[in-house]
């Protein structure tokens, strides 16, 4: 570590959470510590048929809390979506918000709160700490080894106007309460599993070469890789095994915690770009995306790099700077495929004359800011063509 980093100031903020099985039945308990009478319970349609969204409701009404539910939320949530739940809050009476669902439920949830309190539409928090007052109280309650939105002061919405994704970075829109039960894992489908286990290893990735990174941060980042790289291809040959399950979503808690005080890179910027312009998934679109920018970035942090090398199991004893690298690309690309991931981005509707588009929006995404290599249009452009 690096002596001189330890003196340099930094800002860690993270909400309070419970951990482990069963916390998701404490979701009543904390409503009523903050004096709720309704709850806005976020989700989305595919966890209706899980129990989990039940449970939550069960919970609430044991502690004389009623639930409306709102369900209308899909992957990349919308601006017209955070206004739809605006709406329903406003029009039922709601004192607080529960979210229940991955990044995409708990992203909308945050949008909901701060849009409500404001009176404003939720594309005008664009940028950081852009938000003027926090929203009501949020209670999250992930269903995802993945986004770590329930405990990041990140919130991304997609901008349907403009086909691009705002992000909101603010303080005001950490959660009050993450209940983090990794039992609610185990009802996810393969695909699910695989696309948010490597988008969590994304953010440690990310958050450990990050530009704004420290110490903490980096403590959390590099024990989070070996608990993602390791109990992956488990979790998913194994859906039903809390061991695999646990260390998951544990994994991409502490990922969470680094890249939510970190901020990201290259990655996200391009992922968020395609999400954005062709609503493509999101854990899919970083998958597709890392080893060519872990290949882009590493002269320019070489050092970190072979740390998360070593994070992911690999001896590099006598290996020169490009076989390090190569040794790197190799595992990653590996992982990818292990997890079923083996298409491209063309594959999943990419097409070149898209490719200026994307660049300019990924330029502009505020996590190119703490990339640790700069990097122009043209170089973007010329990633995207790689993923082809």
């Amino acid at each position: 570590m690096d002596p001189e980093a330890t003196s340099e100031l930094r800002k860690f903020v993270a909400p309070e959470f419970v951990y482990g099985v069963g916390a998701l039945n404490q979701v009543g308990r904390y409503a009523k510590n903050f004096g709720a009478k309704k709850a806005l319970v976020v989700t989305d349609p595919g966890l209706l048929g899980a129990s989990w969204v039940k449970k939550a409701l069960g919970s609430l009404d044991a502690e004389g809390i009623s639930g409306e539910v709102f369900h209308d939320v899909t992957p990349n949530p919308k601006d017209r979506e955070v206004a739809a739940g605006v709406r329903s809050y406003r029009d039922n009476g709601c004192d607080i918000i529960i979210a229940v669902g991955g990044g995409s439920s708990i992203d909308c949830a945050k949008g909901i709160g701060v849009a409500y309190a404001n009176g404003m539409d939720v594309l005008e928090f664009e940028g950081v700490d852009e938000v003027p007052m926090p929203g009501p109280p949020l209670i999250c309650i992930p269903t995802t080894a993945g986004s770590s939105a329930d405990v990041s002061q990140f919130a991304i919405i997609s901008d349907t106007a403009r086909q691009l994704k705002i992000a909101i970075v603010s303080k005001a829109i950490v959660p009050d309460v993450a209940l983090i039960d990794p039992q609610t894992t185990t009802t996810m489908p393969a695909e699910l599993t695989a696309a948010t286990g490597i988008d969590a290893l994304v953010h440690a990735v990310e958050a450990y070469v990050s530009n704004a990174s420290s110490p903490i941060t980096d403590l959390n980042a590099l024990a989070a890789i070996p608990l993602l790289v390791e109990n992956l291809v488990p979790a998913i040959e194994n859906p039903r095994d809390m061991r695999y399950r646990n260390n998951m979503m544990m994994g991409s808690l502490l990922a969470g915690l680094a890249f939510s005080n970190a901020s990201l890179g290259l990655v996200h910027a391009m992922a968020h770009s395609l999400g954005g312009l062709l609503d493509l998934p999101h854990g899919a679109c970083n998958a597709l995306l890392l080893d060519h920018v872990v290949g882009f970035n590493y002269p320019a942090a070489p050092e970190r790099y072979d740390r998360i090398a070593l994070a992911m199991g690999l001896d590099l004893s006598g290996l020169g700077p490009e076989k390090r690298r190569d040794a790197l690309l190799k595992r990653i690309v590996g992982l990818r495929e292990d997890v079923g991931i083996t298409t491209t981005i063309g594959a999943l509707g990419v097409a070149a004359k898209d490719i200026p588009q994307l660049a300019a929006n990924a330029f502009n995404d505020p996590c190119l800011a703490t990339n640790p290599r700069e990097a122009s249009v043209q170089e973007i452009e010329g990633l995207y063509e790689e993923a082809l």
